[in-house]
C-alpha cells in the first residue's frame, strides 16, 4: 500500500492507442490514478462513465486521470468506444503497478477470498507525490442526502487540496 506523503511509484503503461503513457510525463499537475476490476463490468462502467462526467471539471482544474486495469488495450478499445469515455485507460496485465500502488490482493465477495484488483484511487501531487489514496472504493455510495458518486468525492477532495497547496 502506498501512504499519503511518499513518492507516488512511478509506472508507463500502454493506453487504448497502444502508446506508452508514463507517470512522469504529467510532472507539475495533479493526477487521479484510479484501479478498476475490469472493462465492461456494471460498476467499472459506471465509475468510467462518472469520471468522463466530470472530466470537464478535472481538466479544469489541469488535473489528469488515468484509469488502469489488467484488462488488454483492445479491451480498453471497446470498453471506450461502447460507452463513449472520455478517460485514459491504462493496460497493466502483469499486475506490477497494481501491486506496486497496493490495488492487487486478497478480496472477500459473497463469503469468498480471492486474489484480485482492489478498487482504489490516488491523488498525486505536482511534484509526484501521494496526496490521498483510497482503499476499497464504492462506486457510488447511498447517503440520507441521495446517492454520492465516488468521482464527485474524489474531484471535492482535490479541489481541497488545491486550495491548501
Amino acid at each position: 500500500m502506498v501512504e499519503i506523503g511518499q513518492k507516488a511509484p512511478q509506472f508507463c503503461l500502454p493506453d487504448t492507442n497502444g502508446n506508452q503513457v508514463c507517470l512522469n510525463d504529467f510532472q507539475g499537475k495533479w493526477i487521479v490514478v484510479y484501479f478498476y476490476p475490469k472493462d465492461n463490468t456494471s460498476g467499472c462502467t459506471k465509475e468510467a462513465q462518472d469520471f468522463t462526467e466530470l472530466k470537464a471539471e478535472f481538466d479544469k482544474l489541469g488535473a489528469v486521470i488515468l484509469g488502469i486495469s489488467k484488462d488488454t488495450v483492445q479491451s480498453h478499445q471497446k470498453f471506450v468506444s461502447k460507452h463513449n469515455l472520455g478517460l485514459t485507460l491504462l493496460s497493466d496485465p502483469d499486475k506490477q503497478v497494481h501491486r506496486a500502488y497496493g490495488a492487487w490482493g486478497i478480496k472477500k465477495m459473497y463469503g469468498k477470498e480471492s486474489e484480485g484488483t482492489i478498487r482504489s484511487t490516488f491523488i498525486v501531487d505536482p511534484q509526484g507525490n501521494i496526496a490521498h489514496t483510497w482503499y476499497k472504493v464504492k462506486v457510488r455510495q447511498k447517503r440520507k442526502s441521495g446517492e454520492v458518486k465516488h468521482a464527485q468525492i474524489v474531484l471535492e477532495r482535490l479541489r481541497q487540496l488545491m486550495d491548501k497547496a
